[in-house]
């Protein structure tokens, strides 16, 4: 006999998709077998009905025999020979009548109350426990959403611990009715066998015991099938018994487990940030109106470079969002705990999920931006997994030499990073810097736009705008724009800054970028600040993309170096120069800051910008070099000079009369 399919008891507490829908089908199956059950057991009792119609009729022939010689013919008396035969034929019919009424009794014994125990025990314990694993699935569900609805900030923790109580009671209820149902429906599969094969087993040797005088010859054929069917059944039986222990065994080893397997949010194991694919249970938001919303508790699982998710009771899941360059935060969502955003290349596509712990938030977030640096189509991605927050990890650790990045850009013909240094024509390549020439060990770094000390005292010494803290600008902000010969914003993402020591070497970029990411890693700091970069000919500013309000300005000549990273072609940064008067003196002592975003396009487009503008700087100083770089460059219909599409949606032309606000 084939082995049965059956359901896992070791996959009841998790109740994914893929066992929702294989208990489907054995639901499926389940409720077949009863209709056919019904179907048949109405046969087999039109049968013995008809057999016990047969005894009756039998009995009353004999009966009626037997009275012919009490009539009164008014003709004459019987026949004497007629009576005789008549009695002798009523005789024997008498004696098939006995062996009617015992083959009647036989098919009920042995294949009508076989079929309605079938009935009455397997197939309505299943259907009862159907109804019980129904309810314990909704009462699950409803302590699932009340618990997810816990308020994140003064939450109460004994109501915290009652439902997180009810949570764990539901949760037990729910896993214990599952393997029960479980259970039942492994059963089933034996025992539809036994229940399809006796009944017939015993009609047919009824059926033999009635013919047993005239088909003893039919009764030796059959023999051999007979006992084939019977060890079937033995055999049959056998393997529903070890199977029943194996389940019994199973069972009470999955019950022995610790409360905390049925809490959520009490994960003992600690995250594992090198996944490239996972799969559970998240809350998605679901915008139900205009200002209304709803959370679904759905099945997400990664599939390639793909988020699927698939809803309970369906047959496959669908894909949700591309993860490629997708870029990945927390955020804080309507009172929700552990929700975060994920959002396309292109930033017009973004879904919220909310996951059931901090364990799993954690874990979400680092294995879909492990996927969204296509480490999956690498190979050997464990390892790179690995690798890349191992490099994590050496960012806070001190480290007595420093790695020689390699010079130049990827493609150095569309952007030139690194600056124009007035009288650097040297092209000796220097040794390589160690990293505390480059940046002081335990320098704070800054995840939020605010301008440092030393660079906010320069501007307001120098007499040059500065931020208003309440993101207002001066009535002379419009002048600064007079002589501006193009502009151009991109979309970025702030990741933060940090002083160095040095500000005339890419090198100091490079460092400054994998310590800012390594800090972020570390103190799983994924809240990032959105923001329009603005560069243009004189300047480089930061613009509130809401408010449009600018929140810091940094002049063009003021930019000592700038770069992209040479993995990661989004990533960019570039190195400011202030002066510190907090020693004294008439000028001020030099100090550099470095500032790193990541952009929605290559960072290498901003460095072209960036370089560009440089080159206008550089060449106002000679009519003729400005006037030969003026004809470089295409000119739109209003006579100024034209750079790509604005990431914003309008064209990044110069607008020297317009607002500030106007040109973001």
């Amino acid at each position: 006999m084939p082995a049965a399919n059956k359901l896992l008891l070791e996959e009841a507490l998790q109740d994914s998709p893929q066992t929702r829908s294989l208990l489907s089908v054995f639901e499926e199956d389940a409720g077949t077998l009863t209709s056919y059950t019904n179907q048949l057991l109405e046969s087999m009792q039109r049968v013995f009905g008809a057999q016990n119609e047969m005894a009756l009729a039998t009995e009353q022939l004999s009966k009626q025999l037997l009275e012919y010689e009490k009539q009164n013919f008014a003709l004459g008396k019987g026949d004497e020979e007629v009576i005789t035969t008549l009695q002798h034929f009523a005789k024997t019919v008498e004696e098939l009548n006995a062996l009617h009424s015992e083959l009647a009794t036989q098919m009920a014994d042995r294949m009508v109350f076989p079929m309605i125990q079938f009935r009455e025990k397997d197939l309505t314990e299943i259907s009862t426990l159907k109804e019980i694993f129904g309810i314990a699935s909704d009462e699950h569900e409803g302590a699932m959403v009340k618990y997810s609805r816990l308020p994140k900030k003064k939450e109460n923790e004994k109501m915290k611990a009652e439902v997180v109580k009810e949570v764990a009671y539901s949760r037990r209820k729910q896993h214990q009715a599952a393997m029960q149902y479980y259970c039942a429906l492994n059963a089933l599969q034996y025992r539809k066998r036994v229940a399809m094969l006796e009944p017939m087993l015993g009609y047919t040797h009824a059926q033999i015991n009635f013919f047993k005088k005239g088909m003893e010859l039919v009764s030796k054929k059959m023999d051999s099938f007979l006992v084939s069917v019977t060890s079937m059944t033995q055999s049959i039986q056998a393997q529903l018994d070890a199977e029943a222990e194996s389940m019994r065994l199973s069972q009470r080893e999955l019950l022995s487990v610790e409360d905390t397997v049925y809490m959520p949010d009490c994960d003992r194991d600690p995250v594992n940030r090198t996944l490239i694919q996972k799969a559970g249970y998240l809350n998605i938001r679901n915008k139900t109106g205009l200002v209304t919303t709803a959370w679904d508790r759905l099945f997400f699982f990664s599939q390639g470079g793909n988020l699927m998710c698939q809803p309970r009771g369906a047959v496959a899941g669908g894909m949700v969002l591309d993860l490629d360059n997708s870029s990945v935060m927390a955020v804080e969502c309507e009172d929700r705990r552990y929700c975060f955003q994920i959002t396309s290349p292109n930033g017009k596509t973004s879904i919220i999920l909310q996951a059931e712990s901090k364990r799993e938030y954690e874990e979400w977030i680092c294995t879909l931006n492990n996927i969204s640096r296509q480490i999956y189509l690498t190979e050997n991605p464990e390892a790179v997994a690995i690798r890349l927050n191992q490099s994590a990890i050496q960012a806070v650790t001190p480290i007595t030499s420093f790695e020689r990045r390699q010079e130049g850009s990827p493609n150095p013909d569309r952007a030139k990073p690194g600056g124009v240094v007035p009288g650097d024509v040297s092209t000796k390549v220097p040794s390589a810097p160690e990293c505390e020439d480059l940046i002081a060990p335990g320098t704070p770094i800054q995840f939020d736009i605010m301008l440092p000390a030393s660079e906010f005292l320069d501007q307001n010494r120098t007499g040059g705008r500065r931020t208003n803290p309440f993101g207002e600008t001066e009535t002379n902000s419009a002048s600064d724009t007079g002589d501006t010969l193009f502009q151009q914003v991109f979309a970025v993402r702030f990741l933060g800054s940090m002083a160095v020591r040095s500000g005339h070497t890419q090198d100091v970029v490079y460092e400054a970028m994998r310590q800012v990411l390594a800090a972020r890693a570390i103190h799983n700091i994924f809240k990032t600040t959105e923001c329009h970069l603005m560069v243009t000919s004189t300047c480089l500013r930061l613009i509130d993309p809401q408010t449009q309000v600018i929140r810091i300005s940094f002049q063009l000549r003021d930019v000592t170096q700038f770069a992209a990273h040479q993995e990661n072609g989004r990533l960019m940064g570039f190195v400011v120069e202030g002066r510190d008067w907090s020693e004294g003196g008439e000028e001020g002592k030099p100090s550099f800051s470095v500032f790193v975003f990541e952009s929605n396009t290559e960072g290498e487009k901003i460095c072209y910008t960036i370089s560009l503008g440089k080159e206008i700087i550089e060449a106002k100083k000679d009519p003729q070099a400005l006037a030969q770089l003026m004809k470089s460059m295409p000119l739109t219909n209003d006579g100024k000079f034209l750079l790509l599409e604005s990431e914003t949606g309008e064209a990044a032309v110069g607008a020297g009369q317009e607002t500030l606000e106007s040109e973001a």
